[in-house]
């Protein structure tokens, strides 16, 4: 009997395209983005800016190592924030008829560049202030200092708010982080392309 449901963010409820983010930073230089977005788990600041460990300007000057020409803060924010694409109105309906029936959470691997992005095109397309306001409580790991799928971001998100694992659904599209769920004993859906959110919607 599941009570409780908890959503990754990119990739299951926005629509992401890290495609264009690298297309971004060839267009500024960087011609081995490739070798970059590839090895990411090897680059420490991707992982340290998702755990809020250094600042969007210590970022902004890691990524300047790899460009050719010299780029402003906001031709790089530019660039890392255009794999940012929607929110689908299916979505945002869905998570709303969710808060109706479940408790409701967020559980996202983010950073401080991209937060207000989203937060602006969700205000501006639905008159939504923020994404807590769709759930009972958002989780960012840029905040905690902690990201999936280490565990610990997990027993927070359980501990806090006392959810029973065995009631608890968490719906992601990274398997790594859907593995780390099931060795907690939470129930898992892995959205793995076509498949989207609201296939989910027909299986519940």
């Amino acid at each position: 009997m599941i009570k409780n449901i908890i959503f990754d963010l990119g990739g299951v409820l926005l629509n992401i395209d890290f495609q264009k983010t690298m297309d971004a930073f060839k267009k500024l230089g960087a011609d081995n983005i490739n070798e970059i977005f590839s090895g990411y788990s090897q680059y420490y600041f991707f992982d340290a800016f998702e755990k809020g460990l250094i600042s969007p300007k210590e970022f902004r000057n890691e990524i300047r190592k790899f460009l050719k020409q010299n780029s402003t803060d906001e031709m790089i924010d530019e660039a890392w924030n255009a794999m940012l694409l929607d929110f689908p109105t299916e979505r945002i309906n869905f998570l709303l008829s969710c808060k109706n029936k479940y408790r409701t959470f967020l559980l996202s691997n983010t950073n401080a560049m991209h937060f207000p992005v989203y937060n602006k095109q969700l205000k501006e397309k639905f008159h939504i202030n923020d994404l807590s306001d769709l759930f009972e409580k958002a989780y960012y790991s840029y905040r905690l200092g902690l990201r999936k799928p280490e565990k610990e971001i997990f027993e927070i998100v359980l501990k806090e708010n006392n959810l029973n694992p065995e009631e608890t659904l968490f719906i992601d599209d990274s398997p790594i982080n859907i593995a780390t769920a099931d060795k907690l004993g939470i129930k898992t859906i892995l959205l793995e392309y076509p498949k989207t959110l609201m296939n989910v919607v027909l299986d519940m």
